[in-house]
């Protein structure tokens, strides 16, 4: 039966994609310098491999045989999800495939050596090929798929969204915060004055914020026998679900941005973990798009990590590995800081939305061609001295070169961060409905409930339902940024 062998070829697909996944993950931890070359070249024959096996011309002909047997609610959706991946895949030829990945597996690495020295005319000719490479790729795509070039990029990572339906989306928010940064920053310093911020002792050996990452991993929720926390450049989850290779980066001066770190990607792997397994070798069974990610990743580390009740029980847990004692009142305002900063990844939830807003509307741009990198520089300066009253003109380090996502290729998957946060903030007030004691178990330590709610109307989901579908099947309704700005008004507007 046609069914059957597509079945068969996924598990084949599988595993070159497990072998990649896990080279990758390496790549960006542990590879010694030297092997980069050497790295790249065998993860661009392992792409190829992949590519020529998926798109193989007779994979065509069992999904059209396969739509014709008597299949069930659930083989149909495999099916169906299974013609969307190789329409996809089909859209590049082989040998573009084997190339771009060398372009940028190379291109990473130059900008991981790069980017520590701010040299951002080293790296201009890689991002230019890159994005030439990029731009190569939109119109492939957009030609099959029907879309615009950036729009068929989204795809990859969002199937079903748009920018002509997330722009207007951003342009609402983004006017909401330009206002509501200001009235943030005013309550905070108002609450300064009244009980001024307790400095922390800024001595954090690596090792003890290694051991509090793992302890605050595993109690919500992570398998520890499926995956481990590792060093990077740049904080990331990889490799596949039966073992997840999370990432972070530690300052020796200060704990909570490694921590959050931390547990945005701890968000990212219980999604990966809480995928069916017996779908694993199909595309149905992979997770359902980066903004659906992005609002696992962000759930845990916005709703349960900035949570006071999350406080209420981390304070001892942080006490007993970095050996300070705070209070509540001491905490809290290091942990909801509201800061105009440079570092997306370091940003807090008022003003992150403003550095993804400057990512998209600038890649809209270079993958149009309205923009070149040459320009780059400029423009970015421009849109954060409006958006955050910044210039980074003379830091390229903390300005176009701080993301490695262009550096990857990954034009397109910006906009799931913002998306993620709104669609996060949605799913807490649907479950907070549900579960209404929620605060309370969070405060003992009790993430069961929570994990079962998210297991059972999103992990378990996989890629069953559309992302509009999954939001509303989850939510009872669709995605409504409401739910984000009443979060910030709650939290941080006094």
């Amino acid at each position: 039966m046609s069914y059957e062998k597509l079945d068969q070829l996924g598990r084949r697909l599988s595993a070159l994609e497990h072998a990649s996944a896990i080279l990758g993950a390496d790549e960006a931890t542990h590879m010694a310098v030297g092997g980069g070359e050497a790295r790249a070249e065998a993860m661009s024959v392992l792409s190829g491999m992949y590519h020529r096996m998926a798109t193989e011309p007779q994979v065509a002909d069992w999904i059209e045989a396969a739509g014709r047997e008597n299949l069930s609610p659930e083989q149909l959706a495999a099916l169906r999800e299974f013609r969307r991946q190789y329409i996809n895949l089909t859209c590049l030829p082989a040998e573009f495939v084997e190339r771009q990945t060398r372009t940028r597996l190379r291109s990473e690495q130059l900008w991981r050596e790069l980017r520590a020295r701010n040299d951002w005319a080293g790296f201009q000719p890689a991002l230019e090929e890159n994005l030439a490479l990029v731009r190569e790729e939109a119109a492939m795509r957009a030609a099959v798929l029907k879309l615009d070039p950036y729009d068929a990029l989204m795809e990859q990572y969002d199937p079903g969204n748009c920018a002509a339906d997330v722009a207007p989306v951003f342009a609402d928010l983004k006017s909401f915060l330009v206002d509501f940064v200001p009235r943030a920053l005013d309550v905070q310093e108002r609450r300064l004055a009244k009980r001024p911020l307790r400095p922390l002792s800024g001595a954090y050996p690596v090792e003890r914020q290694r051991e509090l990452g793992l302890a605050m991993m595993a109690a919500v929720g992570f398998d520890l026998t499926h995956g481990s926390l590792s060093v990077s450049h740049h904080p990331f989850c990889g490799g596949v679900p039966t073992d997840v290779r999370i990432t972070t980066r530690y300052r020796a001066n200060e704990f909570l941005s490694s921590l959050m770190g931390v547990l945005h990607e701890t968000g990212h792997a219980l999604y990966e973990q809480g995928l069916p397994r017996q779908w694993a070798h199909w595309p149905l069974g992979k997770a359902r798009g980066m903004a659906i990610h992005e609002s696992q990743s962000l759930f845990v580390e916005k709703q349960l990590g900035r949570n006071p009740a999350f406080w209420r029980w981390a304070l001892p847990v942080v006490e007993k590995h970095l050996g300070e004692d705070w209070s509540i009142d001491d905490i809290l305002p290091h942990v909801h800081r509201v800061e105009r900063g440079f570092i997306r990844v370091d940003a807090d939830e008022v003003t992150y939305p403003l550095h993804v807003i400057l990512r998209f509307e600038l890649e809209q741009e270079l993958v149009s061609g309205r923009l070149e990198v040459r320009d780059l520089p400029e423009a970015w300066d421009a849109r954060m001295k409006a958006y955050l009253g910044l210039s980074t003109l003379d830091n390229p380090g903390d300005g176009p070169m701080q993301d490695v996502h262009w550096a990857a290729s990954l034009f397109g998957y910006f906009p799931s961060y913002t998306l993620g946060a709104m669609i996060a903030a949605q799913m807490w007030s649907a479950l907070k409905k549900q579960l209404p004691d929620a605060d309370e178990r969070i405060a003992k330590g009790d993430f069961a409930a929570i994990n079962d709610w998210r297991r059972d109307n999103v992990w378990s989901q996989a890629s069953m339902w559309s992302t509009p579908q999954l939001i509303e099947r989850a939510t009872g309704e669709p995605l409504n940024a409401a739910h984000f700005k009443a979060h910030l008004e709650q939290r941080y507007g006094g």
